[in-house]
C-alpha cells in the first residue's frame, strides 16, 4: 500500500517495502527479516524478494526516489533545527535526570 508520502508498506503492518529490501540487499535472508520486523509474515517476504528480483529496475528506481527524499527530509530537519550537539545536549540532560532504583 502506498501512502501519500510515497512510501509503500507491506500491507497489513507499518513496514515500509524499503526496510524489506534494504535488509535483503544487505544479505538479510527472509528468515533474519523476520526476526527484524516480527510483524512480517515469512510467506511475504518470499513474496516481495520474488517481486523484487523479477522487477529489480522498478523497484531499484523506487528505493533511489526514497533515498532522494529522506536526504531532502533530513536536510529540512537540520535547517529547522539545531541539530549540532544534540547527543552531548541529551546526555547532559540523562545525567542530570534523578536515577529510579
Amino acid at each position: 500500500m502506498r501512502h501519500k508520502s510515497g512510501v509503500i508498506r507491506v500491507e497489513g503492518t507499518r513496514v515500509s517495502l524499503d526496510s524489506v529490501l534494504y535488509a535483503f540487499l544487505d544479505g538479510s535472508t527472509p528468515e533474519e527479516i523476520v526476526q527484524q520486523y516480527p510483524s512480517l509474515p515469512l510467506a511475504d517476504v518470499y513474496t516481495i524478494i520474488a517481486y523484487y528480483l523479477q522487477n529489480r529496475a522498478e523497484l531499484d528506481g523506487y528505493l533511489s526516489d526514497r533515498k532522494e527524499q529522506r536526504a531532502k527530509l533530513h536536510q529540512e530537519l537540520e535547517l529547522r533545527h539545531d541539530l549540532a550537539g544534540i547527543r552531548d545536549r541529551l546526555l547532559a540532560r540523562r545525567s542530570k535526570a534523578p536515577r529510579l532504583r
